[in-house]
């Protein structure tokens, strides 16, 4: 047995340095590779539109939230229209459940890839994370136990997604207040193996990093260490608050905080991702102060 993994882990080493991949895996490093540099953008909320219109030249490229135009009327569709001509739009999504045991939504999913077909992005996102289960909405991300089985349950499902959508994936990190029970994995082996068995890229959110760094009391840094950071197409920042028991909340409610700025100048010292997304959902200030968000990011990223 020793001897063959010997062979087999020479010969996969070869294959590395000739170029000759499997098919399966040549397909997937070229979708990831080829996905083109795109910048610093803003999770697009409809507030925002005035002002982008103004000054596009304030973006690089758009987030979009899928949810907010699945059943939605005629008119929301030509606001993605519209929103084309400008802009390179990322879709990205919050309620597939890929965690969920009983398998996606077939509804919902058919839902998803007429929207993503429609954008025609260089990729798409979303969570690894539970929504529903039994078939009851959750009505939040929640996290998923880290273990073999649930891994099985988001490799199936991702498998399932991407089987109909042709368009590379990328998967969000998340937050959460507790760990769960009866995990046999860590967290980074967790991520580490669905990036890695469903060949995925990743949507480093550094504000769910550093909010659970700091909730749990581990260091990014090391977190960092252990994952792929090869598979990083995209960050997420944001502001959140902390609570009156000290527990840190991603509201994405408040103007990015210096311990976030320094979370990524860090990971951008390991990495290289295609883009940066800034996300502000709640107590929306004046354009001119996520201008100067997008500013400060674009510095960190290198591209003033």
């Amino acid at each position: 047995m020793y001897q063959k993994t010997i062979y087999f882990l020479f010969f996969r080493n070869l294959c590395l340095v000739f170029g000759l991949f499997p098919e399966k895996i040549q397909t997937m490093k070229n979708e990831l590779s080829n996905i083109p540099f795109l910048g610093v953008g803003l999770g697009f909320r409809s507030v925002f539109k005035s002002d982008l219109f103004l000054e596009p030249q304030s973006l690089d490229f758009l987030e979009i939230t899928l949810d907010h135009y699945l059943d939605a009327p005629p008119s929301k569709w030509r606001e993605l229209e519209i929103l084309k001509q400008s802009f390179t739009l990322i879709p990205h999504g919050l309620n597939l459940s890929l965690g969920t045991a009983q398998g996606l939504d077939p509804k919902y999913l058919d839902q998803v890839a007429r929207l993503i077909e429609f954008v025609d992005p260089p990729y798409w996102s979303e969570h690894i994370a539970i929504t529903k289960a039994g078939g009851i909405e959750i009505g939040h991300l929640s996290p998923s136990v880290f273990s073999t089985e649930a891994l099985e349950v988001f490799v199936r499902n991702i498998e399932t997604a991407k089987r109909q959508i042709s368009y590379p994936l990328v998967l969000e990190n998340i937050t959460y207040l507790f760990e769960l029970p009866n995990s046999n994995l860590s967290e980074t082996q967790f991520l580490t193996q669905i990036l890695e068995q469903t060949d995925c890229g990743l949507l480093l959110d550094i504000t769910n990093l550093y909010t659970n760094a700091y909730n749990h009391r581990f260091d990014y840094r090391q977190f960092l260490s252990q994952i792929p950071l090869e598979r990083i197409i995209q960050l997420h920042f944001a502001g959140g608050f902390e609570a009156s028991n000290g527990v840190l909340i991603d509201s994405h409610s408040q103007n990015t905080p210096q311990e976030i700025w320094d979370v990524m100048e860090y990971v951008l010292s390991v990495c290289q991702p295609k883009g940066i997304i800034l996300e502000r959902d709640e107590n929306i200030p004046p354009f001119a102060e996520i201008k100067q968000e997008i500013k400060k990011a674009k510095r960190l990223f290198g591209l003033y």
